[in-house]
């Protein structure tokens, strides 16, 4: 695999509520990218994301899954987040260690719960944004009614890039206002063909057009100059302004898919790759010092491992993320938190479960170690000389929480084991041993999120648990004040 410079990367995470498709737009990226030649299905239980054992049962995603697409001499690395708010933790790490959030809009639903939820989460984690309405093909989407909902949530800053020719059953044709032309991709999916506007949509092609003209203009004051000029901008000054509009949060383009045709995605890819701020254009990472550390791929080594994950075929398999210098095969670096010496003797691209080894990989891309000596997740590993400590992901607080107990109390330990490594793997899992209750408190996200744990102790590791109300720690204290008098009398001396 080719490695890539870091202005030639771009870190994308894909958000959206339970069910929008992001799974099976996962599938359709990794084709359209030549990552995978053939795509597999949720119900089929063969996608390259949901590929644990308690994803393929469920049949939805319970944990982030990072994967790769090159296009158009970009390395578009993803992440695969699951829809509910009970694995908002998967979420919270993706956002935190890409640049921008791809939010999936379901086409039939349009603004729904999953939709506030993980706006205010990228919202709160302060990244950028665009919108990708998926389910174009289905007969109960409503492109106009998704439209007009997303602006009426979230304001004018909402501006579409495509509107579709004929949503529904027979869609397979895009207006695309930034390139100023018709797209239609074949009935099975696959590559577009760009033709003129048919006459019947220019007008409207032309009011959005001036819509997304005006709101790129805004970010820049030359541009804005010209604009008010000329009332026009060039495709390049465009892609400018909409760029720097989406760093500061001014602009959420829309785009258009139908993720299970594969319908759009190559599209999507196009406008990923060009108006998609690369990481070098985001604002610097602060270290545990309050210091900015640029993506400088010539700086000093320094990578944050942000993700732990234990794959029955291999073991441990810690992922990270290079915040400066070039990380090349074989470096041996030094565990800031831990203050022990570790050696990469291979690092690796990541597509699922799948790992590739490269050479090397520069500021600001994603790989993956596997079996490392003494790593955790949170920890930074630098080249001598080098001081930088991350610590910048911010998990929300737990609000469900469960008593569990093996029931085999010869199986005691093990379960310890085997929750602390549960821990690792999902940080939002909190696990406190109370001496006070005398019991072992479970804390999580929610009833799925302590149930999805049950299943994988019980099938993973094959102990046999049992969740119980957390007892009560009933105390007594001082109410009010008093006042006794009495006489302690003792004898001394006699037997």
């Amino acid at each position: 695999m080719k490695v890539y410079k870091t202005n030639e990367i771009k870190n994308i995470s894909l958000v959206g509520g339970k069910g929008a498709g992001k799974t099976t737009l996962t599938e359709s990226i990794l084709l359209e990218g030549g990552t995978i030649s053939r795509r597999g299905s949720v119900d089929g239980g063969n996608t390259v994301s949901d590929n644990t054992p308690v994803e393929k049962e469920y049949g939805y995603s319970v944990s982030s899954c990072v994967f790769y697409a090159e296009h158009n001499g970009k390395k578009l690395n993803f992440f695969d987040c699951p829809g509910s708010d009970d694995f908002v933790g998967n979420a919270v790490t993706a956002l935190s260690v890409t640049d921008t959030a791809a939010l999936v809009v379901d086409g039939r639903n349009g603004v729904d719960v999953g939709t506030l939820n993980n706006f205010r989460t990228v919202e709160r984690i302060g990244k950028p944004l665009m919108f990708v309405i998926n389910r174009l093909e289905d007969e109960k989407c409503d492109f106009d009614n998704v439209y007009n909902q997303l602006r009426e949530t979230y304001g004018n800053k909402v501006v579409a890039l495509q509107f579709p020719v004929n949503a529904g059953p027979g869609f397979n044709s895009v207006v695309d206002v930034l390139a100023m032309k018709q797209y239609t991709w074949p009935k099975d999916g696959g590559k577009a063909t760009a033709s003129d506007i048919d006459g019947a949509h220019a007008d409207k092609a032309e009011e959005y057009r001036m819509a997304l003209l005006e709101m790129a203009a805004e970010n820049d004051e030359e541009l804005m100059m010209k604009f008010l000029d000329e009332m026009t901008l060039t495709d390049e000054e465009a892609i400018k302004g909409i760029r720097l509009g989406m760093v500061d949060r001014s602009i959420f383009p829309i785009v258009l898919v139908s993720a299970e045709k594969n319908i759009g995605t190559d599209r999507m890819l196009d406008v990923m790759s060009t108006i998609v701020p690369d990481v070098t254009e985001m604002p610097a990472p602060k270290n545990n010092n309050g210091d900015e550390v640029k993506y400088d791929e010539n700086g000093p080594v320094s990578i944050y491992f942000f993700k732990t994950s234990v794959e029955s075929h291999i073991g441990e398999v810690s992922y990270f993320k290079v915040m400066s210098g070039t990380l090349k095969a074989g470096a041996d670096l030094t565990n800031m938190n831990r203050g022990s010496k570790e050696r990469l003797a291979q690092i690796n691209v990541v597509c699922g479960q799948n790992k590739t080894p490269i050479d090397e990989l520069h500021a600001g891309d994603i790989g993956a170690a596997v079996k490392l000596k003494d790593v955790r997740c949170g920890n930074t590993l630098n080249e001598k000389g080098c001081e930088h400590v991350f610590d910048f992901i911010e998990y929300p607080a737990p609000k469900f929480q469960r008593a569990i107990r093996a029931l085999n109390e010869s199986e005691t330990e093990k379960l310890g084991a085997v929750l602390n490594r549960m821990h690792e793997e999902d940080p939002t899992l909190l696990i406190e041993q109370s001496k006070e209750l005398r019991q072992t408190i479970v804390s999580g996200q929610g009833e799925f999120h302590l149930r999805t744990l049950k299943w994988n102790i019980e099938n993973n590791d094959k102990i046999q648990i049992e969740y119980q109300e957390p007892r009560i720690p009933y105390r007594e204290t001082i109410t009010k004040a008093a006042r006794a008098d009495y006489r302690h009398k003792k004898q001394s001396g006699g037997a």
